[in-house]
């Protein structure tokens, strides 16, 4: 149901260092569901850069029950109206946990509890269960009407009075947004991925012909020991994936959730629903051994990145994750010119097999005062620790020094 806030905005905290204001000519409302808000105006802010961003991915999520009851993720979209015309968005959620959103704040929940205090629930514009950099402050020119930009934010810290939310949190958000947060108030705090970068490379091998000698001999054995198990991997459009092959790759989707005893947010029916609303911005990679299949991994297609997301498998086929969920990637970015490929959160172990080091981004709002300083010093600190990590990890790119300079690292 929508909700008006148009009340809310004399509830903004006193503890706020920049406050923005809201002008009288836009109208902003909280909404418990996307389906509230029209798909084609919706897709037309969000633009076609991030998959994750359409209204058919975040519908998916909420028609599956991946997120809403039951789930820690409640739906508080935010919208902004000039007149009839839906001029802004964000996908925003009340939160009661921390899971499913890859900037880590256990150790904040931690303190409030520690001085009787409650951080739950919070806000939360994200893409749920997805650490993927992006617009999270949608309008039609991103920088251009910033009285929109402003009535988002404003429209976020209200709902913080309004549901009792400690605080608000923006996560992975680009460069712009985060300049703008940041001169509305808000606090920023650094992370890293590490993401792989077409340099015009002509195919597989020129990519690898990048490496210096130790690096380009360990993907070249891993590659063969895959090539010996006899497996067919096949890269499938989503339109092209049938029944069947989803439910394949679902049992090993949970296949990783299972090892490591931990719970799957993601249903069937959520991956047949993205293959079938949005299927030329999903890829498929499974893997059969003998025509049965073993193991898997899904991607999304951006205007101009590939994003990888969670890969399965039933059997133990040393080094294949590295194929499926690295090299089959990469050639397929080659292949089709995609400048950027991300292959998830986490993992030291991608640079060596070409992934860079980069930093990422995410604001937030907190309501009370003492936490806020304490917290900023908290992200200060961390920020000087990752950017000397980032520089530290310069020194261990696999790319011969030649190729460094050619590309300015």
């Amino acid at each position: 149901m929508a909700r008006p806030v148009a009340a809310w905005l004399g509830l903004l905290s006193a503890t706020q260092q920049h406050p923005v204001s809201i002008q009288a000519t836009v109208q902003t409302s909280l909404h418990d569901s996307i389906d509230e808000l029209p798909a084609a105006a919706w897709n037309a802010l969000a633009g076609p850069a991030d998959p994750f961003l359409s209204h058919e991915f975040l519908g998916a999520l909420e028609h599956s029950g991946a997120i809403g009851a039951g789930t820690g993720w409640h739906p508080r979209h935010v919208a902004v109206h000039r007149g009839e015309d839906l001029v802004g968005v964000m996908p925003c959620y009340l939160k009661d946990h921390s899971f499913g959103e890859f900037v880590f704040d256990w150790s904040w929940a931690h303190a409030y509890a520690r001085y009787g205090r409650k951080y739950y629930p919070k806000l939360v514009t994200a893409i749920p269960y997805v650490p993927v950099t992006g617009r999270r402050l949608l309008v039609k020119e991103q920088g251009a009407d910033r009285e929109v930009s402003a009535a988002l934010a404003q429209c976020v810290v209200a709902g913080c009075a309004r549901s009792g939310a400690s605080s608000a949190h923006v996560l992975f958000t680009d460069q712009a947004d985060s300049a703008f947060l940041r001169d509305a108030g808000w606090l920023l705090r650094s992370g890293y991925q590490y993401h792989w970068r077409n340099e015009g490379y002509r195919d597989f091998q020129d990519f690898l012909d990048s490496f210096v000698a130790r690096y380009r001999k360990m993907v070249r054995q891993e590659r063969r020991r895959v090539a010996a198990y006899g497996l067919r991997i096949e890269m499938l459009s989503g339109g092209k994936v049938t029944a069947d092959q989803w439910w394949a790759f679902y049992r090993c989707y949970l296949a990783t959730f299972d090892k490591k005893l931990n719970h799957a947010p993601l249903s069937a029916e959520f991956f047949m629903e993205i293959g079938r609303r949005m299927p030329e911005r999903v890829l498929l990679c499974l893997v059969s051994d003998r025509g049965c299949y073993v193991a898997g991994a899904i991607f999304f297609v951006g205007e101009h990145a590939l994003y990888g997301r969670h890969w399965g498998s039933l059997q133990d086929y040393p080094d294949l994750h590295f194929e499926v969920c690295y090299y089959t990637p990469i050639e397929y970015c080659i292949e089709h010119a995609i400048r950027r490929f991300e292959a998830g959160a986490q993992g030291e172990f991608k640079v060596r097999r070409g992934f860079r080091p980069v930093a990422t981004h995410s604001a937030h709002w907190i309501a009370a005062e003492d936490f806020r300083l304490a917290i900023d010093g908290f992200v200060m600190r961390e920020g000087s620790e990752v950017a000397a990590y980032l520089e530290e990890m310069q020194g261990h790119l696999p790319f011969r020094a030649a190729r460094l300079t050619e590309t300015g690292r």
